[in-house]
């Protein structure tokens, strides 16, 4: 169970850098590049594979941080699906928020213990 949990883990960090680093990207030319649509999928779905996990084991679950954490990936999943809808209206400050906005996740995870 600890394989699958660290390799469940690799694929979550692995979405959220194709997120962040596509999001940071794109800003030169405010364009959505393609992969951050399956970065923030992929993250989103690993996510919540982590908390089934976590679920089934012994470990305590922080349901306020996980319900925290899940608001703002679907908030930067709802941002990128419709970026990636309306390309033409993509702007530099629209790509910055999803850059923050994936910091924000990421230091949630981190710092909130």
């Amino acid at each position: 169970m600890d394989i699958l949990h660290g390799l469940v883990i690799v694929l979550h960090f692995i979405g959220w850098a194709i997120v962040l680093g596509g999001a940071l990207a794109g800003m030169r030319e405010a364009r959505l590049p393609k992969g951050v649509l399956h970065g923030a999928l992929t993250a989103l779905v690993t996510g919540v594979l982590l908390v089934g996990l976590l679920e089934m084991g012994d470990a305590d679950v922080n349901h306020i941080k996980i319900g925290v954490k899940l608001l703002v990936t679907i908030v930067i999943s709802g941002m990128v699906i419709w970026g990636a809808r309306n390309e033409e209206r993509v702007t530099s400050g629209f790509l910055g928020g999803i850059a923050g906005l994936t910091a924000l996740n990421i230091a949630l995870a981190v710092l909130w213990r």
